[in-house]
């Protein structure tokens, strides 16, 4: 926390962070075995894991008109639905129906009105895809971080979401732990999503926060620039 006191008018404040680190993934994974107990939906969770899962089980936002709880119904067609086929299934859902729309605003849209809009920002799908879940009793929490394009290296952009700090979600499956899964791209391997903050909700894991006092038009507008950039490989000791 920082309290900044100017003494003479200014015209810019700059936040800067550089972060470099050594990033540790598997690639070629597809699917972590799962505990038969939660290859279906409804998953059994122990009691032991409704303890320490209770704060992501439990659904955050509130559903007036009850749309949220009629889409999740969606996904689930009858008593034996695979839990892997339920997640594939929504992510086509939002890679098929939504439309990504980039904004500045602050926040992130209830669940009921991305769902309305079927459009959003990165954070506003994964706050959707959390909330359906845990409608399914399926353990989920929001995830901010950044996302690694290997097209950025060449001076393009491949996904979405990988020019800015980007957000997605993680599921809680017995047998497997948590699993990354990003509605944006319709990724369900974590490879190249670079986590930094894990959090039952989006409000808690806000990158940057802070309030200021004066005029209206003291305010010359805030801009938001993020790179990632692969440094090099490491070398695996087990290929030497």
């Amino acid at each position: 926390m920082t309290v900044l006191e100017f003494s003479e008018p200014r015209n810019e404040l700059t936040f800067t962070f550089r972060v470099r680190g050594v990033y540790f993934g598997v690639k070629g994974v597809d699917a972590f075995p799962l505990a038969a107990r939660a290859e279906e939906v409804p998953i059994q969770y122990t009691p032991d894991e409704w303890i320490d899962l209770a704060g992501y089980l439990r659904p955050h936002a509130d559903d007036p008109d009850g749309s949220v709880a009629a889409w999740t119904k969606s996904f689930v067609a009858g008593d034996l639905d695979r839990t892997t086929d339920v997640l594939r299934r929504m992510l086509e859902t939002f890679r098929r129906d939504f439309s990504y729309r980039a904004r500045e605003t602050e926040g992130t849209r209830s669940p009921g009105e991305t769902l309305r809009t079927r459009s959003g920002t990165c954070r506003d799908y994964a706050w959707l895809m959390i909330e359906t879940l845990r409608r399914l009793g399926i353990a989920s929490r929001f995830v901010s971080g950044y996302l690694y394009d290997a097209a950025l290296d060449g001076g393009e952009v491949g996904m979405t979401g990988s020019g800015s700090t980007h957000a997605w979600l993680q599921v809680f499956l017995p047998g497997a732990g948590w699993l990354d899964y990003d509605p944006t791209n319709s990724i369900s391997a974590g490879f190249d999503l670079i986590p930094v903050a894990y959090a039952r909700h989006p409000g808690q894991a806000i990158p940057l926060v802070g309030s200021w006092f004066g005029e209206a038009c003291d305010l010359l507008g805030m801009s938001i620039s993020v790179a990632v950039r692969k440094l090099g490989d490491i070398e695996d000791p087990s290929e030497g």
